[in-house]
C-alpha cells in the first residue's frame, strides 16, 4: 500500500494552512519509533524540534533508554503528558496499531512520516476523530512555516532578497 501511487490516493490530509494551524497550536510532541542511531530520519527530526522549536519532546521506543539526551519512553501511555502530536516514524502496516495508541492515550492528531502512506489507517484514524497529517516530514514543514527554509528545501540563510541600504 506504500508504494500506491500518488495519482491512485483519495485520502486527502490537511491543507497548508492547517498543518500550520496544527503545529502552531501545539505544545509537545511524542516521537514514536524514535530512534538513538545519527543516521535515522527520527533523530534527524527529534534533534531538529529540540534545537529549532518550543515544543516538549518525547521519544518512543521500547528498546532505547534514552534518545537525545531524554529518557525514551516505552509506549504512549508512559508519557509524562498526553502529546498534541503523535509524530510517527513506523512502517505502513505498523500504523493501525499506532492509530490504536493514540487513541487510547487521547492524543489529538497523528503525524506520519514523509514517505509513509496507509490509506486505510488514515480513513480509520479519521473516524475514530483524530486528525491526521501523513507522507509528510514535521522538521520540514515546521521550518516552511516558520520562515527557516527555503522552497527548494533547504536553508539558505537569506532572510531577504533585497540589499541592505548602504
Amino acid at each position: 500500500m506504500a508504494k500506491l501511487l500518488k495519482s491512485q490516493r483519495t485520502w486527502v490530509g490537511p491543507t497548508a494552512r492547517e498543518r500550520q494551524g496544527i503545529l502552531r497550536r501545539a505544545k509537545s510532541v511524542a516521537i514514536v519509533g524514535a530512534s538513538p542511531n545519527p543516521a535515522r530520519s527520527s533523530y534527524f527530526v527529534g534533534t531538529y524540534l529540540q534545537q529549532s522549536s518550543d515544543y516538549r519532546v518525547y521519544f518512543v521506543n521500547p528498546n532505547a533508554d534514552t534518545i537525545l539526551g531524554e529518557k525514551a519512553y516505552s509506549d504512549l501511555a508512559s508519557l509524562p503528558e498526553v502529546p498534541d502530536i503523535v509524530g510517527v516514524f513506523r512502517k505502513a502496516g505498523d500504523i493501525p496499531g499506532v492509530v490504536d495508541e493514540v487513541v487510547a492515550a487521547g492524543a489529538p492528531t497523528i503525524w506520519v512520516q514523509l514517505g509513509i502512506w496507509n490509506q486505510d489507517a488514515a480513513e480509520y484514524a479519521e473516524a475514530a476523530g483524530l486528525t491526521v497529517v501523513m507522507d509528510r516530514c514535521m522538521k520540514v514543514e515546521h521550518a516552511r512555516f516558520s520562515g527557516g527554509l527555503h522552497l527548494l528545501g533547504f536553508d539558505t540563510g537569506v532572510i531577504s532578497a533585497r540589499r541592505a541600504a548602504g
